[in-house]
């Protein structure tokens, strides 16, 4: 009997102090800046609005936005990313009430309550990993013409990224198409097919039924995703069938199979900017985080604020 209660004391306590043990061997660094700049950012589901420090937002950013494996010069990349969009919608709604959302709105915000939740025994390691990032960027943004650049960005490329004007209809110098060829090899999301039935398909496009599924590509950017198509002689921007259908890009490929629709994704998110999946694929073939953003943003200047 003793040996039975002894047993079943050593299986509850030995997890508990293997967690000790690897909590011990990892230390919290700290964000090596002065706070001179908050951000206001509303949190959806309470809500309210809390004034967080810019660099402090940034680790939160990394962590909604970015996979924890990715590469630190990825990574590195991101934070200046995020820092240039955050800047950015501080200029535009400085009159307003705050600056941005915690969700893909704007860009995902975690705060380290939800961390230490979500990351339990790995939320030193994890959380060093991201400061590490943002402390090897501090302050660091990305300019173009004096100005701070609005720096978007999207998960996996076709490719390609995309024009602003063709997707946003805004046209800006340093978010142009460029070739972004890593994202094959490294997105597990660079390729997608999803299938519905041929009702769902044109319920969801209001279109009427029809046995018969003809489908035309009238227009396609030099990405080539789609900007004009025919479905059933009706009219459709590229940009409509992706919102409508919820597809994962504008680059896809319909096809009927009986009474069940097959569409197939190369790419997932909007296209303009940075490829996160691309940041990836060319930090894993050892380019510099400031080389991974000068090839997404052309033309643009890597600054630092000024305290």
């Amino acid at each position: 009997m003793k040996k039975i209660i002894i047993f079943i004391t050593l299986l509850i306590f030995i997890p508990f102090f293997i967690v000790i043990v690897y909590n011990k061997s990892y230390k919290e660094i700290e964000l090596n800046y002065i706070n001179t700049r908050y951000i206001r950012v509303k949190r959806l589901k309470t809500n309210e609005i809390e004034v967080i420090p810019l660099e402090n937002y940034i680790v939160g950013v990394l962590a909604g936005e970015m996979p924890i494996d990715f590469d630190l010069e990825a990574l590195k990349a991101q934070a200046v990313a995020s820092r240039s969009y955050a800047l950015k919608r501080m200029e535009y709604n400085k009159e307003q009430e705050y600056d941005v959302v915690d969700s893909i709105l704007n860009q995902v915000y975690l705060d380290e309550e939800y961390l230490k939740k979500a990351w339990g025994i790995n939320y030193v390691k994890n959380i060093n990993k991201l400061r590490t990032a943002v402390n090897q960027t501090i302050d660091q943004y990305l300019e173009y013409n004096g100005s701070v650049a609005d720096a978007l960005f999207f998960s996996t490329s076709n490719g390609y990224t995309e024009d602003s004007d063709l997707v946003f209809n805004f046209e800006c110098d340093y978010l142009k198409s460029v070739d972004s060829p890593w994202d094959k090899e490294v997105s597990s999301a660079y390729k997608t097919t999803v299938t519905m039935s041929l009702e769902d398909f044109y319920k969801k496009l209001d279109l009427p039924y029809n046995k018969n599924l003809n489908i035309e590509i009238i227009k396609r950017s030099s990405s080539n995703r789609i900007l004009l198509l025919k479905i059933n002689d009706k009219e459709f921007k590229g940009t409509d069938v992706y919102n409508k259908l919820s597809l994962k890009s504008t680059d896809f490929d319909i096809e009927l199979y009986g009474n069940q629709v097959k569409i197939t994704t190369l790419g997932y998110g909007h296209g303009v900017g940075m490829s996160q999946y691309g940041a990836l694929g060319m930090a894993k073939q050892g380019y510099t985080y400031e080389e991974i953003l000068k090839h997404y943003y052309q033309n643009v200047e890597i600054t630092k604020l000024k305290n």
